[in-house]
């Protein structure tokens, strides 16, 4: 049985496909089997592993979901892609924004990836999801197959307020769809620390969530090198390992890992 883990927090701009890459392939580096699912219509994540056309992929995650729901046969291997540093990919593209707007008012259209996840959750110990930047039926569906949540928040005052939104959504949906959903934790992402603001922010938010909230020990920096991996269709690990970006997703995956 593999451990779902997705990146949700409907801010963009919060490194959340950063974080979805980074700690689905490092967690590949430790040995693991893992597949990184990009549930977002933009293609984000499929582009920054190097699929730069993600319309002209055959198969996507919305034709996998179209034919989950029209409860269809198809080959499980049917658009898993294999990426150079040893995890599988899942891509998605712009069709998938149209598999949303057909889910909204039919029966059970949540448990939709939850149900391709158990056909094929006993390949990999780990399966990644990288969610759209919304509350939509997307992050709703990787809600419900998810084990557990790593919240990436930018310390700046737009995300921070925005998470109340998302945490009341991820009680709602433990209560009444996924009792077993549990937060790993809250990152604290692309930060600088020479800014006064970015330390009062990181202090709020300490304030506010550490009472009931994991937050990881571990911070992303603030990074040029991070900003141009999406460019370079690889892992930070592969495009700037001795950086310090790298350094504290490694340390990230340990605390992961260590999580049980």
């Amino acid at each position: 049985m593999s451990k779902v883990i997705i990146c949700a927090n409907q801010k963009g701009g919060v490194a959340k496909t950063t974080t979805t890459i980074n700690v689905g392939i490092g967690l590949a580096r430790l040995g693991k089997k893992v597949l990184i699912i990009d549930n977002d219509p933009q293609g984000s994540l499929t582009e920054a592993l190097g699929y730069q056309q993600p319309d002209e992929l055959d198969v996507t995650l919305s034709n996998i979901m179209e034919w989950v729901l029209n409860e269809d046969d198809f080959d499980l291997d049917a658009g898993i892609l294999h990426h150079q540093e040893g995890v599988d990919l899942l891509p998605a593209n712009i069709e998938l924004a149209g598999v949303e707007t057909s889910l909204i008012g039919i029966m059970s259209s949540e448990t939709v990836l939850k149900d391709y996840i158990e056909m094929i959750e006993d390949r990999y110990d780990y399966i990644v999801i990288d969610c759209s930047p919304n509350l939509g039926q997307l992050t709703l569906n990787a809600l419900v197959a998810a084990d557990e949540i790593i919240i990436p928040v930018q310390p700046a005052y737009l995300p921070i307020k925005g998470l109340q939104q998302l945490l009341k959504t991820i009680s709602r949906v433990k209560r009444k769809m996924n009792p077993k959903l549990h937060i790993m934790g809250i990152l604290l992402t692309m930060v600088d620390y020479r800014t006064n603001y970015a330390n009062d922010i990181i202090d709020v938010v300490y304030n506010a969530y550490a009472k009931d909230i994991h937050i990881f020990e571990n911070v992303i920096p603030m990074s040029v090198r991070a900003a141009e991996m999406p460019a370079a269709g690889v892992s930070i690990y592969t495009h700037d390992g001795k950086g310090k970006v790298a350094k504290a997703y490694e340390q990230l995956v340990g605390e992961v890992v260590n999580h049980g």
